[in-house]
Parts: structure tokens; sequence; C-alpha cells
């Protein structure tokens, strides 16, 4: 029944001649013309004097939480929530996560009742150039995207957010230090040619 409207439908257009495949009927919303800030006559100057949308330079979206992989879920919706809004994601990263020992005591004593081991995990977003309206935006979606437990803050990046990322190696640094306590390295012998 459907298909043989649909046939009927594109022989009727094909026979008036339209480009169109499918017509539908037209909306009062649609048949308004749009009006755009550029269309109307406004004088040069008065265009000029408006001021400009502020935009937020660098900034990182931390996620904290005791799960990894909801974090890393939720961390790539936001990733792919900022790229459909036109916001420019510089880069992702995970940090290593922190070790806690939690111990509970029994009423009244210092023995320990029970010992916890917690890891806290963290993710983060480096978003760059960002409009502050859309970033009113960005902040509500992730907001709602944010699972049980994890904690979203946003903060300017410094350069202490950059040297969190690594893992130190404990034992170049160690060696290092034996050196410098042997007295240091020794100095370069220049070669004859």
């Amino acid at each position: 029944m459907f298909s043989r409207k649909f046939i009927n439908l594109v022989k009727l257009n094909r026979n008036l001649g339209s480009k169109k495949i499918l017509s539908f009927p037209i909306t009062p919303l649609q048949r308004q013309e749009r009006r755009y800030k550029g269309d109307l006559y406004e004088p040069d100057y008065l265009i000029s004097m408006q001021p400009d949308e502020p935009i937020y330079d660098c900034l990182n979206l931390q996620i904290k939480g005791y799960d990894f992989v909801l974090l890393e879920s939720c961390q790539k919706e936001i990733h792919r929530y900022a790229e459909v809004m036109g916001i420019q994601v510089e880069e992702s990263w995970a940090t290593p996560a922190q070790q806690l020992n939690v111990q509970r005591f029994k009423p009244g004593s210092t023995a320990v009742e029970s010992d916890y081991h917690l890891k806290i995990y963290e993710r983060n977003v480096q978003v760059v150039d960002v409009p502050a309206w859309a970033l009113g935006t960005l902040l509500r979606v992730s907001r709602a995207l944010l699972p049980e437990g994890c904690t979203l803050s946003v903060h300017e990046h410094a350069p202490e957010h950059e040297e969190v990322r690594y893992v130190p190696d404990n034992e170049l640094i160690e060696l290092k230090q034996q050196l410098d306590v042997m007295g240091g390295s020794r100095p370069e012998k220049k070669k004859k040619k």
C-alpha cells in the first residue's frame, strides 16, 4: 500500500518535471525569512563597537573517581560532545592513581577493625579557545554525563598539571644521587683530530 503510493508520487513528480522527489507541505515557520545580523542595515561604527565575545584560552576538565572504566567512558563522551559542539580538544590523558589506605578503628580503642585500600583515578580533557557561551553548555553536559561517585573540576592549565602526568623513574633518580655523592660525572675529554 505504502510502496504503491510512493511510486505514484514519484511518477507524478516526474510528469510535472519537478526536481524534487517528494513534496511535503511547507509550515508557516519555514515560510518566514530568516533574519541574520548581517542582513540588517547598521552603520559600520555600530558594528565595530560591539563587544567581542570572551574566549577561554586553555582549560582542563578534570574527572576523579574510584572506578577507572567509568572515568574512561565518561572522558570519551565529554571528548565526543566537545568535538560535536565545535570546541577544539587539545588532548586527553590519564594520571597515575593515588593510593589511599583507610583504617576503621573499633569504638573507644586504637585497634583496627577494618583496613581499606582505595585508588583514586583521574582523567583529564584539555580544551582550548573555548567561547564563553559554549563553556556553559559543555559544563552542563559534562555534569549530566558524570557517573555517581565521580567529581568534575574545571581549571586553567598550569605547568604543575603537566608534571603530574608522568611517573618518576625512581631507579634513575637514585643512580643520579649516587653519582653526585661520588663526585659527579667525569669531564668530557676533547678528541684529537
